[in-house]
């Protein structure tokens, strides 16, 4: 079980520097975000599908069982809308930086995401709103209005801070639809041929707009160190460590995931020095005490 907590707080960790990443990359080589958002899913797409093929195979083997990845055309529009909302929230999540910086991006779409996809599951699936995701729902509203708030004031809510505040509930919300999507393909195909077929279609939709830049390539060859890290490391990477230590210990994966917006918000505020405000912190712990509330296990029933 310490080996599956130690994997699944490594990935969260992982998850948490994309947004310094990012950060480093609009100061030090001028990268838009619709460059690193379509940069870091072209290199962990075929990360990903190498691994589920090399998965497959060695299932294979160890079965002597012929066995594909379950990629099926009759899932073309799930896989789609998993593309899409992929890259959606790398192009939300990314302006979003730019614009609010680190620490309130991650702690507003990271945190918001799990409600959101409560929300959306009651609406999609069917999935009943309990008490505790209620309650988790009303902490979340009041913190994010205090962490929106609190580093500007009310007056200065306005332009590019409230704009990039709209950006990473967005980011949220496009992984909300990620994850609700996942969960109905998820019921008859391997998590790692869903990650492959979503980054790689992910990567696909992005393409075409990439054409609205100027010179994407040689923005993209400007600061390929970090994009190599963003597609291998907090991606491909970190989602193969997710998945292992998942299978050891679900119920207290939630609890480490909770180190992604944590290292986020640490990151922001000691390298960028990006100021939060009194209030600003109280909404923060307010964000991150309702993510805690859905990730803690539920007590086992007495009846």
């Amino acid at each position: 079980m310490l080996w599956g907590v130690l994997l699944v707080g490594l990935a969260s960790m992982s998850w948490g520097t994309t947004g310094a990443t990012m950060k480093l990359l609009d100061r030090e080589a001028g990268i838009s975000p619709l460059v690193v958002g379509w940069a870091r899913l072209a290199i962990a797409a075929p990360c990903l599908v190498l691994a589920a093929l090399a998965r497959h195979r060695l299932n294979a083997r160890r079965t002597g069982a012929h066995a594909n990845p379950s990629w099926s055309h009759r899932d073309f529009g799930p896989y789609a809308l998993l593309g899409l909302s992929m890259a959606t929230y790398q192009v939300c999540y990314f302006r979003a930086v730019t614009l609010t910086g680190v620490t309130v991006t991650a702690l507003l779409a990271i945190c918001s995401a799990p409600l959101l996809i409560a929300i959306l599951g009651s609406m999609a699936l069917g999935e009943r709103l309990t008490a505790r995701v209620r309650g988790a729902l009303a902490m979340a509203v009041a913190g994010t209005a205090l962490l929106v708030i609190g580093p500007r004031g009310l007056r200065d809510i306005s332009g590019h801070f409230g704009l990039g505040a709209l950006l990473a509930l967005g980011a949220g919300v496009s992984y909300a639809v990620y994850a609700v999507t996942a969960k109905r393909v998820l019921a008859r195909a391997e998590p790692l041929d869903v990650a492959a077929a979503t980054f790689a279609l992910g990567a696909l939709c992005l393409f075409p707009v990439l054409f609205t830049e100027r010179a994407p390539l040689a923005a993209a060859l400007a600061g390929w160190p970090w994009l190599l890290y963003l597609g291998i490391g907090p991606t491909a990477g970190a989602y193969a460590l997710f998945t292992t230590g998942l299978r050891r210990v679900p119920a207290v994966a939630g609890i480490a995931s909770l180190l992604e917006p944590l290292t986020a918000s640490v990151l922001g505020v000691a390298i960028f020095g990006e100021p939060l405000g009194e209030l600003g912190v109280a909404g923060g712990l307010l964000l991150l005490a309702s993510l805690g509330e859905l990730a803690m296990p539920r007590p086992a029933s007495t009846a």
